[in-house]
């Protein structure tokens, strides 16, 4: 299989979207051929014509000078500077009609709901193992099992409170699952801080359209935590590891917009297996702890020894039901990469539905017949690790050179267990706003699910885009930015 690269405009013309060809097999969001808007985003391209590529690039400035004025950053992982950046923004937004929005949402729901059910389960009975529904050393094997919290069922039985579900949209139009995110998923800050640019700097596109609003997530989010403790009135914090932390803005903003605390490990304590905040007035309880912490540093006494960012007997805590700690303790193995496969058939299993959503087909190489497949047909597939995140040791075939990829055969050989592999997928495009001209760019979508007594999915999510021509990474960390994402209301599909 070849990459398919997006052409390269001619030159520039007065009209933004003049030279615009959609990248051929992908479902372009803008245009279903050259010079044939969408219905859906046919206003928005008319507005940004009207008014022009100058004065569209003056406001992109501006909206890249408020995302540092407002310290919308991350952090690299291995920069050895140390230098935060800002994400880069696209204000071209993606528009997505009611009538798919809410066939994905149905979708989202469902699949969380099954993966809630999951985890319950092997942390409890563990019948799909007993059924043979799901192999049981794909689960009891994988680094996200934490057999510390078998038995312990978190209030309300609820251990996924914030999913952010990777979706993508295929040549078809279809969305698919391509990953799901059940532990600290991030990301949510910069759709909110998006919408707020968008709102201020391109008020005349999203006047023409009925557009689904995103800011009511930090009070959704609140209110989903605190529907799990007994009265419904909680205090609540956001733990976090601290400024070093690459999303330590977002934990900032969200903890913030919540009303919350934000803390780090040495300000609570745990008491008579109860988790209290160290304040000016001396302790006070914590019903709801939002954690962005990693497992293994979440408590020294039960994980990790040397860490130092955890709070000693959370997990003590956890066990007695004493307070809510979001998201589940956990939570890994349902997110596990060589768990995904088996998504549809917990659908199934637990909600005796079929599956509203497809997911993209995945070869473990942990399995003899599937190793050999993969060792076969490197030049065809996306191969990544089992534990990794944020683009990185993963390989992409079809771009790989032949010594990258018998790299990676050797890895594979050596302990396939640690790898999945998946078809590469074409992306959808989306109009992008470059240095010179605009031209379609690779981007999926990762909408947010919040579940306290019942769910809700914000309208949306995170659009990331691939900034680079060719590329299929829309991982920040590797050069990825975002772009808003309007859902458009009822009256508007």
């Amino acid at each position: 299989m070849s990459i398919t690269r997006a052409p390269e405009p001619r030159t520039a013309s007065a009209g933004m979207f003049d030279h615009y060809e959609p990248v051929e097999p992908a479902y372009d969001e803008a245009f279903a051929a050259p010079g044939k808007p969408r219905g859906a985003m046919a206003s928005t391209i008319a507005c940004f014509e009207s008014m022009g590529l100058a004065d569209v690039r003056k406001r992109k400035r501006l909206a890249d000078q408020a995302f540092r004025d407002l310290g919308v950053t991350f952090l690299v992982h291995g920069d050895a500077r140390g230098v935060e950046r800002t994400l880069p923004f696209d204000p071209i937004p993606r528009v997505i009609t009611a009538s798919d929005w809410a066939l994905l949402e149905r979708g989202l729901e469902q699949r969380v709901r099954a993966l809630n059910a999951f985890l319950g389960d092997v942390y409890g009975q563990q019948r799909i193992l007993k059924d043979g529904r799901v192999p049981r050393d794909v689960v009891l094997g994988s680094g996200g099992f934490l057999a510390a919290v078998h038995g312990v069922r978190p209030r309300g039985g609820v251990y996924i409170h914030v999913a952010g579900i990777d979706v993508i949209r295929r040549p078809d139009g279809e969305f698919a699952v391509l990953e799901d995110n059940l532990r600290t998923p991030s990301g949510v800050s910069y759709v909110l801080e998006n919408r707020k640019v968008m709102k201020r700097l391109f008020p005349q596109a999203l006047s023409r359209n009925d557009v689904r609003p995103v800011d009511e997530y930090p009070a959704r989010l609140r209110e989903a935590l605190s529907s799990l403790v007994p009265g419904g009135s909680a205090r609540g914090v956001v733990l976090t590891p601290g400024p070093y932390n690459s999303a330590y803005f977002e934990h900032c903003f969200l903890a913030r917009q919540m009303g919350c605390g934000l803390v780090q490990g040495s300000d609570l304590a745990v008491r008579s297996d109860g988790v209290f905040m160290r304040t000016t007035h001396g302790l006070a309880q914590v019903d709801v702890i939002y954690r962005r912490i990693d497992d293994a540093f979440l408590d020294p006494e039960t994980f990790r020894a040397d860490s130092l960012i955890g709070v000693p007997g959370l997990v003590r805590a956890y066990a007695a039901g004493t307070v809510v700690v979001a998201n589940g303790i956990g939570n890994g193995v349902a997110d596990d990469k060589s768990v995904y496969p088996f998504v549809p058939e917990m659908v199934r299993f637990y909600l005796d539905e079929t599956p509203l959503l497809r997911q993209v087909e995945t070869f473990r190489c942990g399995t003899p017949r599937d190793r050999d497949y993969v060792l076969a047909n490197l030049a065809s597939l996306v191969v990544k690790a089992v534990g990794g995140a944020g683009g990185y040791g993963m390989l992409v075939g079809p771009a790989a050179t032949r010594k990258e990829r018998s790299a990676f055969a050797d890895r594979i050989r050596a302990n396939g267990a640690e790898y999945i592999a998946q078809p590469l997928i074409e992306l959808a495009t989306c109009p992008t706003l470059l240095p010179a001209r605009v031209a379609p760019r690779r981007v999926d979508l990762r909408p947010y699910v919040v579940t306290g007594r019942s769910s809700w999915v914000l309208p949306g999510g995170l659009t990331r885009v691939a900034m680079r021509n060719g590329s299929y990474v829309v991982n920040s960390s590797q050069g990825g930015g975002s772009k808003d994402t309007w859902v458009l209301a009822d009256s508007a599909a």
